[in-house]
Order: C-alpha cells, then structure tokens, then sequence
C-alpha cells in the first residue's frame, strides 16, 4: 500500500471538486441571464447560450464521474490501509510526514513544472531571464488579484525571488517603468510562441487567466471554442466583459494564456 497514491487521489479529488465549482458557476450565470431576459432564446445569442450551456452540462457530468470513480478508488485504498495492520499511531505519523511534504513543495513551487525536481525547477526559473511571463504584483492581503506582463530581469536561486520590470508605463505623464522584486509563487511562465508543445490545451469552458486584447493586464476569462491545433489562438469571454447585455468573444494567442491561479481574486 502506497502512501503516495493515496495522497494524489485525495489531490485529484479535491482538484475535480474545485473544477465542478467552476463550472456550475458559469452554469448558474447562464440560467440567470436566461430567467431575466427569456426572449433572448429566440436570438441568435440564445442559441450560442444554450450551446455554451449544453458543453457546460456535458463538462459537469464528465467531472461528477471522475470524482465518483477517485472516490471508490480512495475508499479501496483506505479499506487496504485499515487491514494492514499499522497502528493508529503509525498511520497519524505517516500522514503528518506526507501533508508536511507537500505543504512545502505547494508553498514553494505552485507555478512550474510539478514533475521535476526542485532543482531543475530552479533552473527553468533562472532560464526565464529576458523573457515576458504573467506576475501577480498584489501583495496576498491585497482585495483583488493583478496580473500584469512583465519582464524577467533577474532571478535569485538562493532568496527563490524574480527581479521583474513592467515595460508598460501607466496613464500619468510622471509614471515610468515599474520595477518589482516576487516569488516563484506569483509568477508564472507563459507558453513559448515558437513552441506550441509546451502550452497546456485547455478544453471548452475551462477557467483560464488571459491577456485581455489590447493591454498587457490579466483577467479570468472562460474558454469557448474547441482548437483543432496547438498554434490555434483561443475565443475567449472575458468576466465582467459585458457588452450591450452579452459577453463578447475575443480572440487571444495561446502564448498569452495560462492556468487560472487557485483562489483568484478579480
């Protein structure tokens, strides 16, 4: 019995349940539009609604039997781990060393590759010198989340801290170029555009965090189109976009798009 799998199941699980919350969000949003203005069924826009909102439905039933089938998979291991024989006290002990270990390794190195090693984390980050990535240049007290394009400087492997520069001054004539000094934790690396093998395919109506057209700023925003290649850029809707009663698609690279952050605020 490995200790290890049950830990990655118990992950997937709470991972497939912050999913569906996701998504009977966004399905709650539709029924609501639709409950307070019925005759847009009759429109155009009613029927990309009640498309959007059948792939909504289909997404949540795939992710309600992927959480039913982790679920019985987690029952049969703790079933098999109740049989085995180790003490309670055996048992709590393991469970602290697993939750420490992965506390540390979430804490630390939330937004680069899980699969490698700490070092070679390490490296991907100092690798990112001279390249633009996505920043959260909020502190975690702040109300709200922003994320903005930036430049990576410098990178310090023993303090694990990003030296950036926003390129983009702001709207007042005395703004310049802003520096900032951030964790790995709220830094995250875009997709290179001359590698579309290393961008995540994120499926319809999946979460994202998005560069909105335009600007260097990064927003929540939902997928609504299906890519048939990696180089396809994405049709997104981005939150509190709403146009003329309606949330307008916009088209956005896919080297311009990443995982939506846990517990991101906007």
């Amino acid at each position: 019995m490995e200790m290890g799998s049950l830990f990655d199941n118990s992950k997937e699980l709470d991972r497939l349940r912050k999913e569906q919350e996701d998504v009977h969000g966004e399905i709650d949003k539709i029924h609501k539009k639709l409950q307070s203005n019925p005759e847009v069924v009759t429109e155009k826009l009613g029927d990309n609604l009640l498309s959007k909102l059948r792939s909504l439905y289909v997404q949540a039933k795939e992710l309600s039997e992927n959480e039913a089938n982790v679920s019985n998979a987690l029952m049969s291991q703790l079933d098999a781990l109740l049989q085995s024989g180790l003490s309670a006290a055996q048992r709590k002990k393991i469970v602290n060393e697993q939750k420490k270990k992965r506390m540390k390794a979430d804490s630390e190195i939330p937004r680069f590759s899980p699969a490698g090693s700490m070092r070679s984390q390490l490296e991907q980050a100092a690798s990112l010198k001279g390249e633009q990535v996505a920043a959260r240049v909020t502190h975690d007290d702040a109300e709200k989340d922003e994320w903005f394009v930036v430049k990576v400087m410098h990178f310090d492997r023993e303090a694990k801290v990003f030296e950036v520069l926003d390129e983009e001054p702001g709207d007042d004539e005395e703004s310049t170029q802003k520096k900032y000094k951030l964790p790995m934790t709220r830094i995250i690396p875009f997709p290179k555009r001359g590698d579309p093998s290393s961008t995540q395919d994120f499926p319809l109506g999946r979460p994202v965090l998005a560069v909105y057209p335009g600007t260097t700023a990064l927003y929540k925003a939902t997928v609504v189109n299906n890519r048939k290649r990696k180089t396809d850029d994405y049709l997104l809707e981005f939150d509190d976009d709403e146009e003329d009663g309606s949330l307008p698609q916009r088209t956005v690279p896919f080297y311009r798009v990443v995982g939506l952050p846990e517990g991101h605020r906007q």
